[in-house]
């Protein structure tokens, strides 16, 4: 059983559904990731996601946008965000979020083996279409790492067929059309598309894209098996991190969007 199974399982019988937090890997400093995921697991994060820094992140809003664009800048690399989440994967559950690009420039078998090495449980390719993953897919499964695959509210029947034929760990299921970014309401109709997916697979359903705040994380929590949020968080990490000033109300503020998920 893979570690994104085994946490998912834990919840189950605990009663609670998944804190899935997001981070661009190097922005803040990729020095500071391993300080910024041990407060969010204090706060209760459930699994992490990283997101690998790219030059072209189509399916991001301008908050990631512009933290991509930082790490960027800072010099962050495929290669040196790897180094850096072996630190700390074995805390919890830790997915790598990005494009197809930087993992086909590497090649394939090689990059599931470097993310293997570091302890990686999954990996989201944002914009790699389930119909020509079957590569990655068993690239990635040869070093125990989760294919996760997102599923949107315009996709077809068709479409979440091949999804869920392919994806483990989770499903991602996208809030709404469009791109990442934190919103005040979220989109009634997710819980159509959980509904969907959900009676194509029995792997878990998160919900993404404009979650940020508790009653969000509620309201998906119950269709869904869980909450990924994103943009609030890279946002406030920008403005508030600090070389770890205010990690105390990250903390504060994690467990309150983990307590949401409870019952």
């Amino acid at each position: 059983m893979s570690r994104i199974e085994t946490a998912f399982e834990g919840l189950r019988a605990r009663g609670e559904k998944a804190l899935v937090l997001y981070v661009t890997a190097g922005d803040p400093s990729l020095t500071d990731l391993p300080d910024i995921v041990d407060a969010l697991v204090e706060g209760g994060a459930d699994i992490v996601e990283v997101g690998i820094p790219f030059s072209d992140p189509i399916a991001d809003g301008p908050t990631i946008q512009a933290s991509t664009q930082r790490a960027l800048d800072r010099g962050v690399t495929p290669i040196a965000v790897l180094e850096t989440v072996a630190a700390f994967s074995g805390k919890v559950p830790t997915v790598l979020m990005g494009y197809y690009n930087p993992v086909l420039r590497m090649g394939l078998e090689t990059f599931a083996k470097r993310a293997g090495g570091a302890g990686v449980a999954g990996a989201i390719l944002t914009d790699l279409t389930p119909e020509e993953s079957d590569d990655w897919v068993a690239a990635s499964r040869a070093r125990a790492i989760a294919s996760v695959f997102l599923a949107a509210p315009t996709s077809t029947d068709a479409r979440l067929d091949e999804v869920c034929k392919r994806a483990n760990g989770f499903v991602y299921a996208v809030s709404r059309t469009g791109v990442t970014g934190a919103a005040q309401e979220v989109p009634p109709d997710v819980q159509d598309l959980v509904r969907r997916v959900k009676s194509r697979t029995e792997v878990p359903v998160c919900v993404g894209f404009g979650i940020s705040t508790p009653d969000h994380v509620r309201m998906v929590c119950e269709v869904a098996d869980g909450a990924v949020i994103g943009s609030w968080l890279v946002q406030w990490l920008a403005e508030h991190w600090r070389v770890g000033a205010g990690r105390a109300e990250l903390v504060d503020r994690i467990r309150s969007l983990k307590e949401a998920t409870r019952g």
